[in-house]
């Protein structure tokens, strides 16, 4: 099975022209009946030895965090070992240095890639916590801090991994510890309620979301890594930015009224029509539980109370099914509403005659 990225090695090596890379593409394209750039790719598993690689890689992390929460350290009464995940993060990085950098194999360097990740958090949170001693008032201002500290290094431990073996999903765990480094900072300065915390992480999901456009627009045809990289910023903004939506409209309550369940479904097709846009699914697929749950109060309400999960699910699958059989046709129409300068920055099915690098 070959990637686009393969496609691309191949051109930088010389053994393919750009020419005959995009004219294999183009036929690709038209084979399928849609812009290859409207199909989403991105690099998940090239072979079943990834899932084989990645079931080895999984059982060795798990030993080794095993053994070093059996190591005795010293650590906070009854508190969690450091040496377990700091062992799990290295273990992760030698991993990756065979399995990612040489190998380039996708689903283990996806999974090597986030041990490393949180094991490098946790092990800098237990290890921070164990260091500073928690005061009998303002604890939650000594997590915060904490959590702050650990996050910042997170942060540039994954910028040197990203150094080290580009891994797509790096920007997105590199981008998640920022996101939790200001608001950490943002609670350890002041007392946040609850619906002010969800507003503060609605605006993270925003930048996180145009964060993502401003990879997206660098790569409009979707041929180089910025395009992957664009992909995982997506799938981590939309849950910043859904949750909180729905949160503040008190659906998270337990229950909806009919005008609530309709705000809901007009803020689904809202989200939709961005995502179309923007050629990303995952707003469509992040605020899918909400859309759900409020077209089934709002079947039960008029009475179809036995049925309503069923003709919910009826609804919202033809609708989707729907879309992803017209994806092209549908987001040609939002386009051109689009303003034209914004447009031509927006990914588009007509590639270039060369390709780029990532």
């Amino acid at each position: 099975m070959y990637t686009d990225g393969d496609i691309d090695s191949a051109v930088r090596a010389g053994i393919m022209p750009p020419a005959t890379a995009s004219a294999f593409r183009d036929f690709v394209a038209g084979q399928r009946h849609a812009p290859l750039v409207d199909e989403e790719h991105f690099r998940l598993i090239t072979g079943f030895n990834d899932i084989f690689v990645t079931i080895a890689a999984v059982l060795l992390l798990v030993a080794v965090a095993w053994i070093g929460n059996a190591v005795p350290v010293p650590r906070i009464p009854e508190g969690p070992n450091a040496l377990s995940p700091a062992l799990v993060a290295a273990t992760a990085w030698g991993l990756a240095e065979y399995f990612t950098r040489r190998r380039r194999m996708a689903l283990p360097s996806i999974l090597l890639l986030l041990a490393f990740s949180i094991g490098t958090f946790l092990a800098l949170a237990f290890a921070i916590g164990t260091l500073l001693p928690m005061p009998a008032e303002g604890a939650d201002r000594t997590v915060a801090l904490v959590g702050a500290f650990a996050a910042a290094l997170t942060a540039f431990a994954t910028w040197l991994h990203w150094r080290r073996f580009h891994v797509p999903i790096t920007v997105a765990a590199g981008t998640l510890a920022g996101v939790a480094l200001a608001i950490a900072l943002l609670l350890a300065a002041m007392p946040i309620a609850g619906g002010a915390l969800y507003a503060v992480l609605l605006m993270a999901g925003l930048a996180v979301f145009a964060f993502a456009m401003h990879w997206d627009m660098s790569d409009p045809t979707r041929t180089t890594r910025r395009a992957d990289v664009a992909f995982w910023l997506h799938l981590l903004a939309a849950p910043l930015i859904v949750h909180p939506i729905f949160a503040l409209l008190g659906l998270l309550d337990g229950g909806a009224s009919i005008g609530e369940a309709g705000v809901v479904i007009a803020l689904y097709v809202a989200m939709g029509l961005v995502a179309i846009a923007v050629d990303r699914r995952a707003l469509l697929v992040s605020a899918l539980a909400y859309v759900l749950y409020a077209l089934s109060t709002l079947f039960r309400e008029f009475g179809a109370v036995s049925l309503n999960i069923a003709l919910t699910a009826l609804v919202i699958g033809s609708a989707l099914l729907l879309l992803s059989a017209f994806w092209s046709a549908v987001r040609n129409s939002v386009l051109e509403v689009v303003p034209p300068t914004l447009r031509q920055r927006l990914p588009h099915g007509n590639r270039p005659a060369d390709t780029a690098s990532a």
